[in-house]
């Protein structure tokens, strides 16, 4: 009987971490259907990309209140993780507060302290955000893009942080209290009260032992099945980007904002109409101009997707969409992710992708969405993880024209222009300087 708690935690924590990882890999699999890309230059830069943006959070800090309270949450969610180590140590090895014999009592006694405090940090900050989104409701909050699932979401993880935090600083009232009393092993690991829960005393100080106890108890069990629900919750969730940021800031483009890709094999092809002596005799054409599904993308932008947090800080910068038209560049990384999951889900089905008669093109985002956008690259500037929407819509646009020609009459006229008289403008060649003698 006495290791019955051990070997259901074991079971637990077996089913947790199996799931967990299961998902993990088939979102890595997911990211590699794409297209391959080399990001493998300049590594000092990208490591520097990775600390500023992923772990500081540099771009979070134009607005230092709200860079504040989500650094708190983020940092409740890192550094409490090492309490967590102590709950799982205790967990599998039968133990109760393994580490009050293995680190000096002082040292203890502050990281305790620290995470309370970072506890109720979180709790406020979340409460915060709470308020932010569902009293104030700010604009980009309560955008058509979050609609239903997209804006429950965030509510639900919000919600779930407080919990833990609530079950943790819970738990060290009992406990506390559970040591005063001489109370079981509880009177061998005397800590003493911490800053904060010694603040929940007074609520408990009328429970007998037994009930303390049960009231410990069960405070520790949910708060180690919250945290590993919430692991399992996260591939689901928007909040993916709490572990692919680190990741997707480290692979960020280099190249300077705004720079377009160009495709070396449309390039090789005008080059090759103008001198055929430079064909290779083996110059096969392309399979496909940009991307007409998630396959034609390239893995970065997939990771793009699932590392979205839906902040929409990118919608709100978008020029197009201020002016009311379709585009939302969040709403073009959320498809992209719908697409690329169900695409997952086809070949966990099938064994391998069976054509579905969809494509990302047209079945998810449409050529209204496409045509709006100006290109500004504004929605790449504002995003805190470096995500960038304007290469899947640049990509998404190349095969809207190129394999489908399909432009709008004025796009039309101007590639015409461009052909025949190598300018935007219809007049010839020989007469292209001829404004610079008029007065």
């Amino acid at each position: 009987m006495h290791y019955i708690p051990q070997v259901l935690f074991l079971i637990i924590s077996g089913i947790a971490v199996y799931l967990f990882a299961k998902k993990a890999i088939e979102i890595r699999r997911n990211i590699l259907l794409g297209k391959d890309e080399d990001y493998s230059d300049n590594k000092q830069q990208r490591i520097k990309n990775m600390l500023l943006l992923a772990f500081g959070q540099k771009k979070m800090f134009r607005n230092p209140l709200v860079a504040f309270l989500h650094l708190i949450v983020y940092l409740g969610f890192i550094i409490i993780n090492i309490e967590v180590l102590e709950i799982v140590l205790d967990g599998i090895l039968g133990k109760h507060r393994l580490f009050v014999g293995l680190l000096p009592s002082p040292l203890y006694k502050f990281l305790i302290n620290s995470f309370e405090v970072l506890a109720i940090l979180v709790i406020t900050a979340c409460a915060i955000f709470l308020i932010r989104r569902n009293i104030i409701k700010i604009k980009r909050f309560a955008h058509k893009d979050l609609k239903g699932w997209a804006f429950s979401d965030a509510n639900y993880i919000l919600f779930t942080e407080i919990v833990l935090m609530s079950l943790f600083l819970i738990m060290n009232a009992s406990d506390t209290l559970l040591q005063q009393n001489g109370y079981g092993h509880y009177a061998e690991n005397q800590t003493g009260n911490f800053i904060i829960s010694f603040y929940i005393h007074p609520l408990l100080n009328n429970f007998s032992n037994t009930t303390l106890l049960s009231i410990e108890r069960v405070c520790w069990w949910l708060h180690i099945i919250g945290i590993f629900a919430f692991l399992n919750y996260l591939p689901y969730s928007k909040h993916l980007h709490i572990l692919l940021a680190f990741p997707n800031a480290y692979y960020a483009r280099l190249e300077p904002k705004g720079e377009m890709k160009n495709m070396p094999s449309v390039q090789n092809e005008v080059l090759y109409a103008m001198q055929p002596e430079l064909a290779p005799a083996d110059a096969a054409p392309p399979a496909r101009f940009g991307a007409k599904d998630v396959f034609d993308l390239s893995w970065k932008n997939l990771m793009d997707a699932y590392s979205c947090t839906e902040c929409g800080r990118c919608t709100a910068a978008c020029p197009a969409n201020m002016t009311g038209k379709l585009l939302s560049p969040r709403a073009i990384m959320m498809k992209t992710r719908d697409r690329l999951e169900e695409v997952g889900k086809n070949i966990d089905k099938n064994k391998s992708f069976v054509d579905d008669g969809k494509s990302l093109l047209y079945d998810y985002i449409s050529v209204e969405e496409l045509r709006a956008c100006t290109t500004c690259n504004a929605c790449v500037e504002e995003c805190p993880v470096s995500i960038s929407p304007l290469e899947i819509i640049i990509e998404l646009r190349r095969s809207l024209i190129m394999e489908d020609s399909n432009a709008p009459q004025e796009w039309n006229s101007m590639f015409s222009n461009i052909e025949n008289n190598f300018a935007p403008w219809k007049f010839s060649p020989d007469e292209r300087d001829k404004w610079t003698t008029e007065v």
